[in-house]
């Protein structure tokens, strides 16, 4: 059974830093796709960052030069995902989710909501001005 759970959200001020972790479990395959999403009050879910099958970081234009994507090679079929966040501001207020993909299904759609099968449960993350 396949499981996704993130941890690292918190409270800052603008301009501080958090890193976000996902640790996906359940599936001996190493996922097509993993990424990260985001869900502000009365918004729609956003893609923020995501690696695709050929393993490149991808970013919404919103976070670029900010947040960087990472994750560590698989260990007993456990896939650690990061997301390190910098200058965080108050926009970025929302409730960070984690998604993996096994099928190709996210092919050329890495921060589309609709192309991942799998999600944890969100951390929250608020940054104040």
């Amino acid at each position: 059974q396949v499981r996704l759970v993130e941890s690292g959200g918190g409270s800052v001020q603008a301009g501080g830093s958090l890193r976000l972790s996902c640790v996906v479990s359940g599936n001996t395959w190493s996922p097509y796709c993993m990424g990260w999403f985001r869900q502000a009050p009365g918004q729609e879910r956003e893609g923020v960052a995501g690696f695709g099958v050929d393993g490149n970081p991808r970013y919404t234009d919103s976070v670029k030069g900010r947040f960087t994507i990472s994750k560590d090679n698989a260990a007993n079929s456990v896939y650690t995902m990061y997301l390190q966040m910098t200058s965080l501001n108050p926009e970025d207020t929302a409730l960070y989710y984690c998604a993996a993909e096994w099928t190709g299904a996210c092919r050329s759609r890495v921060l589309v909501e609709s192309a991942y099968t799998y999600w944890g449960q969100g951390t929250q993350v608020t940054v104040s001005s």
